[in-house]
C-alpha cells in the first residue's frame, strides 16, 4: 500500500447566532473525526458549568489577554458580551504544518479576522436556525441564560445571522444528525483540494513518469 499523500491542514470554521447549534455539532464532528482537533480560544469571561479549563478555553485574566493582544500571539480576538476572546497563534500554525485540521467555534468578526490573515487555509460555515421561534426554544432549553441574557441573544442574532452571505457554506440545522452528515461532507472535500495537497505534485510525476 502506498504512503497517504502529504497534506497541509485546513482551519474549518463553525458560526451561528447562539443557540443554532454550532458548539453541538463541533463537539460531535470531534468525536467522529479524529483528523481534526479544536482551537481552544482563550477568554477572560468565567466558565459556565461543565466547562473544563484547557478543553473548552482557556480561562484567562485581562491582564494576560491584553499582553497577548500587544504581542501578536492572537490570529483573531473580540469582545462578546462584554468579555473578551481570542485565538492564540501558535498551536494553530503547528497544526496546520503537521497536516492537522483545526475546528474553530467563533463569531462573524473572528471568521473575518481569521480570513484577512490565513484566508488560503480557512473554510468557513455557517449555521442557521430553522426558524427564529426555534432558536429560542433552544436557547431557554439549554437553562444556562437568564431570562435578560437569552433576550440580548436574540436582539444580537438578527445582526450576527445578516453576516450569513460571508461565509463559503451555510447549513440549516433543522435536524443535528443531518446538518452534522453536510457539515462532515464539507470538511471531506475541503480535505480533497488541489491546493491542499503538496504531495500530489511529486504523486502525480510518478504516475507520469
Amino acid at each position: 500500500m502506498s504512503e497517504p499523500l502529504r497534506r497541509r491542514g485546513l482551519m474549518l470554521v463553525l458560526s451561528s447566532p447562539s443557540g443554532a447549534g454550532k458548539t453541538t455539532i463541533s463537539r460531535r464532528l470531534l468525536e467522529a473525526d479524529a483528523g481534526i482537533v479544536l482551537s481552544v480560544s482563550v477568554t477572560t469571561r468565567p466558565p459556565r458549568p461543565n466547562e473544563v479549563d484547557g478543553r473548552d478555553y482557556s480561562f484567562i485574566d485581562k491582564a494576560a489577554f491584553d499582553r497577548m493582544v500587544r504581542e501578536d500571539a492572537l490570529l483573531e480576538h473580540a469582545e462578546v458580551f462584554g468579555h473578551h476572546y481570542g485565538t492564540p497563534r501558535a498551536p494553530v500554525e503547528a497544526a496546520l504544518a503537521a497536516g492537522r485540521d483545526v475546528l474553530f467555534d467563533v463569531d462573524w468578526q473572528g471568521a473575518r479576522a481569521l480570513g484577512v490573515r490565513m484566508r488560503a487555509d480557512l473554510a468557513t460555515i455557517f449555521i442557521l436556525p430553522p426558524s427564529t421561534a426555534e432558536l429560542e426554544r433552544r436557547l431557554r432549553t439549554r437553562r444556562q441564560d437568564t431570562d435578560e441574557t437569552v433576550r440580548a441573544r436574540m436582539a444580537k442574532a438578527g445582526g450576527e445571522i445578516a453576516h450569513w452571505d460571508e461565509y463559503d457554506y451555510v447549513v440549516v440545522n433543522r435536524d443535528v444528525d443531518e446538518a452534522l452528515t453536510q457539515v462532515r461532507a464539507i470538511l471531506t472535500a475541503e480535505r480533497l483540494r488541489r491546493a491542499r495537497q503538496p504531495g500530489l505534485v511529486a504523486f502525480v510525476k510518478g504516475l507520469t513518469g
